[in-house]
């Protein structure tokens, strides 16, 4: 491995830095002075810098949210705090991995791997930090498209962002975001709102890979649990390999239970209804709108075929039997023409009699009506005289 990529992931300094230390000759590889270039196997080779050895440790992973006013560094020249005085000094040596400028707070990844370092910081590889954000004014639809989309810097167009989470305070009059990014520009966040017209006011980093900063108070830190230590690993695995790196490491368990709340299901279930009788028709149409369902009848089980073999059986029954009453009747109505039986419908001639004056009380109620229409059974007038109808009247004598 070359020198300079092996003393950066020691975290001597960046990559530049330890050039600048190879180029001053305060960097040797078994007593000779090492050059720019050259490469060393620490598990073989002794590699000094400043004197101080070089030693293969046991990789650590710590986990830190730096408060505001903390620089991110390793050493700092003009004598202010760094997150290096936030570990204690029994962890070994750690360096940070990626910056987070002075005034942003939230969580930093200590370790003293460098193959992890390298993977997790690599902006084509995709790893995720996800930061909240305060900004002044209120955020509008068109500049959340244009954090989606990219923003142009002076370097360039910045990676597209997913923004979430929008909310905007009336009182304090400024909106607050949830921003994930895939890469980490210099004062990427900073720079891309001011263009586009919100300043940033607070901004939080709250996620890094599968990493949550959680409960853990500002200026505090902590080495990271056997089961963060593992999804860490599989997700550099992962990232290195070219794979997507797990669902249920980017969202918080809040937040995953919220989102199964909320989804809706990808497609109606088929529920297939049974056949109906003519009645229940319109009421089975109903219900399978409602339910979305497929309208297309299920096949009846065995025990519904039989049911249903023994009704029409029954059917067939009842509808000899009425055949066979119709063919009795038939023939009774034959003998009564003959003159051998009793007549079949004895109330025809009572209403045939009615009809042709036989009933008494059939003719007087009969005549009743004629005289009436006649004008007959009219009451005397108080005179005594019977009026007459208008019609009926003669001239005047």
């Amino acid at each position: 491995m070359r020198l300079q990529k092996l003393l950066a992931s020691a975290g001597f300094g960046s990559r530049r830095d330890v050039e600048r230390f190879l180029l001053e000759e305060r960097v040797t590889v078994n007593g000779r002075i090492a050059t720019l270039g050259d490469r060393a196997d620490p598990s073989v080779d002794e590699i000094r810098f400043d004197g101080e050895r070089l030693r293969k440790e046991r990789p650590a992973y710590w986990i830190v949210n730096k408060p505001r006013g903390v620089v991110t560094t390793v050493r700092d020249d003009e004598g202010r705090r760094t997150v290096v005085d936030l570990i204690p000094r029994s962890a070994g040596r750690l360096f940070p991995v990626g910056r987070l400028d002075r005034e942003t707070s939230g969580l930093l990844l200590m370790t003293n791997d460098g193959d992890a370092a390298h993977v997790l910081l690599h902006p084509s590889l995709g790893n995720e930090r996800e930061y909240r954000v305060n900004v002044k004014g209120e955020l509008d639809a068109r500049a959340i498209k244009r954090l989606e989309r990219g923003v142009t810097l002076d370097e360039g167009r910045t990676s597209p962002a997913r923004v979430s989470d929008v909310r905007f305070d009336s009182d304090s009059g400024t909106s607050s975001l949830t921003l994930t990014l895939s890469e980490g520009k210099k004062r990427q966040i900073r720079r891309s709102l001011l263009v586009l017209g919100f300043p940033v006011r607070r901004l939080v980093r709250v996620r890094m890979g599968p990493l949550r900063l959680g409960r853990l108070a500002v200026g505090e830190a902590r080495a990271l649990r056997s089961e963060e230590k593992r999804a860490l690993l599989e997700h550099v695995r992962r990232l290195r390999a070219g794979e997507a790196p797990e669902a249920t490491s980017t969202r918080s368990d809040s937040a995953r239970r919220t989102d199964a709340a909320h989804k809706a299901p990808a497609s109606f279930p088929r529920h297939k209804p049974t056949r109906r009788t003519r009645g229940e028709a319109g009421s089975s149409a109903v219900a399978g709108t409602r339910a979305g369902s497929d309208t297309r009848p299920r096949k009846k089980s065995a025990g519904k075929r039989a049911g249903t073999t023994a009704s029409k059986a029954g059917k067939r029954a009842a509808s000899q039997k009425s055949t066979t009453g119709r063919a009795g009747s038939t023939s009774s109505r034959s003998a009564e023409a003959a003159g051998s039986g009793p007549r079949a419908r004895p109330t025809a001639k009572k209403k045939t009699a009615g009809r042709t004056g036989a009933s008494p009380a059939a003719g007087r109620g009969s005549a009743k009506k004629r005289a009436g229409k006649a004008g007959a059974g009219r009451k005397p007038s108080k005179g005594g005289r019977q009026r007459t109808p208008a019609s009926r009247k003669g001239p005047r004598k």
